[in-house]
């Protein structure tokens, strides 16, 4: 499997509009938050000029070391306002080696990204400019980061429930507080969201509802649930503010599981997208259905491909998490 060759100029916005590009089978898939690790990009940045002049460009757009805050104080790369443009940059920076060696955005099927990657595909389908693509995840993390020092709260991955037990579940822990699904990621990989006391009540009773194990995530909020309501207003009025632009390949938003081409429609599910469930697996069974059988996840982590060998096993998945992951003659690392 491999990308088709075109000449592209590597723009802000993704690639630039020009002549029509060869077609292709692949699709591109962001990751989100929970995939970053500490040293996240660092190996990239080693070996490819454009990987350290896109962490660069990020860091000149916040105003701080982005480098400095993923690779080298501990463990502050998890915290949500670093975590998240950490993550971004990371893809982009990895996209960006991959445009210099022939990757052509304008010829992909389609792209998606699990919550906080939607703005790494949105950059990607020419939608965001990268400078306001990172300065609206590094608010959306300080908003959410808001929201749960607000209201405390988490998040619960049910292991091996299914939708319908899922839902009741959390149906029965909203009489403590508010709880609610909060990731539909894949078969038997459920998340719920919300308030403490509610999350208590639920891994409580969990048993009584067909669910055998629960585990709590170390995150720093009830994230995709009305627990986040202050960040989603938050992030409408930044968002108010930010030119979108339609995006040129097919873009699927987890609000709606659906293709999403109006600006003013991405822009409210953007908003919407921090309280509302995302609809990961619902998302690549409308990929799939469309015959879009083959994706490329770029770094950070594996973790989409996970996901999708779940939702349907004839759907593969190229991830590209490291220098090694490349392949073919011309994909030996550059000298730094």
């Amino acid at each position: 499997m491999g990308w088709h060759a075109a000449a592209l100029v590597i723009g802000a916005r993704g690639p630039s509009q020009g002549e029509e590009s060869n077609d292709m089978s692949e699709a591109l898939l962001f990751p989100g938050q929970g995939a970053q690790f500490v040293g996240m990009g660092k190996d990239w940045c080693e070996a490819f000029p454009v990987a350290r002049e896109t962490f660069a460009e990020a860091s000149r757009v916040l105003g701080f070391s982005l480098e400095d805050a993923c690779w080298n104080r501990g463990d502050e790369v998890h915290r949500t306002d670093i975590a998240q443009p950490g993550i971004l940059v990371a893809s982009v920076a990895v996209i960006r080696v991959l445009m210099e060696r022939g990757l052509d955005p304008r010829a992909a099927r389609m792209t998606a990204g699990l919550s906080l990657g939607e703005y790494t595909a949105l950059w990607f389908g020419g939608s965001l400019e990268f400078a306001d693509a990172v300065r609206l995840v590094r608010l959306r993390g300080e908003a959410m980061q808001r929201a749960s020092e607000l209201v405390k709260s988490g998040m619960v991955s049910l292991m091996g429930a299914t939708e319908e037990q899922a839902r009741s579940v959390a149906a029965a822990a909203a009489k403590v507080g508010i709880c609610s699904v909060a990731n539909l990621n894949a078969p038997g990989q459920i998340i719920v969201s919300g308030e403490l006391a509610a999350l208590d009540h639920l891994e409580a009773v969990a048993k009584d509802h067909g669910i055998r194990r629960t585990r709590r995530l170390v995150v720093a909020g009830g994230f995709h649930s009305e627990c986040m309501r202050p960040a989603a207003e938050d992030l409408a009025r930044a968002l108010a503010k930010v030119s979108i632009a339609a995006p040129r390949i097919t873009f699927v938003t987890n609000v709606t599981a659906q293709p999403e081409t109006s600006p003013d429609a991405i822009r409210a599910n953007l908003a919407l997208q921090v309280c509302a469930p995302t609809l990961w697996e619902a998302s690549m069974r409308w990929a799939v259905g469309q015959g879009i059988l083959e994706y490329l996840e770029p770094a950070p982590g594996k973790v989409l491909a996970g996901l999708l060998s779940k939702i349907d096993e004839r759907a593969k998945v190229r991830s590209v998490a490291a220098p090694a992951d490349l392949a073919g003659p011309s994909t030996a690392p550059s000298s730094p």
